[in-house]
């Protein structure tokens, strides 16, 4: 984020209504938290957005994201640094709202891909398998499947 305010951050070149900043900031469920916000849509943001949170900076590229209705969006690690509830906020927002789009995630969660089209899974820096997840799935020998299995014995142990 840039310092400025909300609005600056999400329309920097002042192309879009307020009624659609609104709606792309719903959209991404951060509307409720603006409009607490005594300036709403003016709302000050800090250098490098210090006065948000990590997960809400990354909602907030979204509703950028939203608003410009790109049709390919490419996501490098956007929720790595972000708790598990916001990162499913991003997933379901991303399957909500970007079904018709292109969306190439770049990501070491292996819940930021298991309900992607295709997956391509590197292993130092060389391609070790492409397929769709269900396909790789089905293969218990595949580094994906195995992944996946490692991740489900992990989260099961934590509770």
């Amino acid at each position: 984020m840039f310092e400025g305010t909300v609005r600056s951050n999400l329309d920097p070149l002042e192309e879009y209504t307020a009624e659609q900043i609104w709606e792309a900031l719903d959209k991404c469920q951060l509307g409720d938290e603006v409009r607490t916000k005594e300036g709403k849509l003016d709302s000050t943001v800090s250098e490098n957005g210090e006065n948000w949170s990590m997960g809400q900076r990354q909602l907030v590229c979204l509703g950028r994201v939203l608003l410009k209705r790109s049709k390919i969006l490419v996501l490098d690690e956007a929720t790595a640094s972000v708790d598990t509830a916001t990162d499913n906020l991003i997933q379901q927002t991303l399957r909500q709202h970007f079904s018709d789009c292109t969306v190439i995630t770049i990501a070491h969660r292996i819940t930021s891909v298991l309900d992607s089209d295709m997956v391509l899974l590197l292993n130092q820096g060389l391609i070790e398998e492409f397929d769709s997840p269900t396909t790789l799935l089905e293969d218990k020998s595949s580094s994906f499947a195995e992944l996946v299995a490692e991740y489900t014995m992990r989260s099961k142990s934590t509770y």
